[in-house]
């Protein structure tokens, strides 16, 4: 069956705001073909955003929305999820907004493995303020902050993930929109714990610009280039894996999820009552 997620999408609010050649058309439309897949409903889907590039995809979204501030859209998604925990929540969050303003608050969902899908676009810098390196900005890149090179190793977000304690942890990039659909999909079908999703984007107005990376296509098949799966790399020498995008699923287990086990403590209060 062909899943085109039409229904998801506002069509008088199109055409998008994003740059020409950005990513974050890809991953919406991985997104809301994914939710069709999975028989998600307008009513019962809330989709929460922070600032940056990536969180104008609300705009563009006949669900529920939430736009929240910088770097909080995960504890205004625990909030709802808390209040109404039938709902099917979806956070949306770049790099910028997700990792590095808002990091604390990944570790720690990630940790208490709140019910909730979180899906990153990761185009390694601040592209709605003027490319800013971030903190997956990888060492020596060119940005507006840092002119004569980055002075910081960048963090490995789907690690980070997976190492707090997540259910679900996939990563893969635009240049392979099938694969990354099927992971946003495995992640939605999940039913309990933190489920986390990383999407190599693209910024070709300023990342791609200040590191000469080409245009859009060339910065595409850069990715397609620089990708290896997860499942290749146990033999890999770890000078061979510099500067590679490790794609794949980094983890997939079963957890009791936050909800459930924060029900079994309200039971054991109400008894004690």
């Amino acid at each position: 069956m062909k899943y085109t997620g039409k229904k998801f999408i506002k069509k008088d609010s199109l055409p998008f705001f994003w740059c020409a050649g950005c990513g974050n058309g890809i991953i919406l439309a991985c997104l809301v073909r994914a939710m069709e897949e999975n028989n998600f409903t307008q009513e019962n889907t809330v989709i929460v955003t922070g600032i940056g590039c990536w969180g104008k995809a609300d705009d563009y979204l006949n669900t529920h929305t939430f736009h929240g501030t910088h770097g909080r859209a995960l504890a205004i998604a625990t909030g709802i999820k808390l209040a109404k925990p039938s709902l099917e929540v979806i956070v949306l969050v770049g790099d910028g907004d997700g990792a590095t303003i808002g990091g604390n608050h990944l570790i720690h969902a990630a940790r208490r493995n709140m019910d909730i899908t979180v899906i990153m676009s990761n185009n390694l810098n601040y592209g709605m303020t003027g490319g800013q390196y971030s903190g997956t900005t990888p060492y020596g890149s060119i940005t507006s902050t840092s002119r004569y090179g980055h002075g910081e190793d960048e963090f490995n977000i789907s690690e980070l993930v997976k190492a707090a304690g997540a259910a679900y942890v996939a990563k893969e990039t635009i240049a392979n929109p099938l694969r990354l659909q099927k992971f946003i999909s495995r992640a939605l079908k999940k039913e309990n714990g933190f489920r986390f999703v990383e999407a190599m984007s693209i910024c070709p107005t300023h990342y791609g610009k200040e590191n000469r990376l080409g245009k859009a296509a060339e910065m595409i098949e850069g990715l397609k280039k620089n990708s290896l799966k997860i499942d290749l790399i146990k033999d890999r020498r770890i000078d061979e894996l510099t500067a590679k995008i490790i794609v794949g699923e980094y983890i997939d287990r079963e957890v009791d999820g936050y909800i459930k086990r924060y029900r079994e403590i309200q039971k054991k209060a109400q008894n004690k009552k």
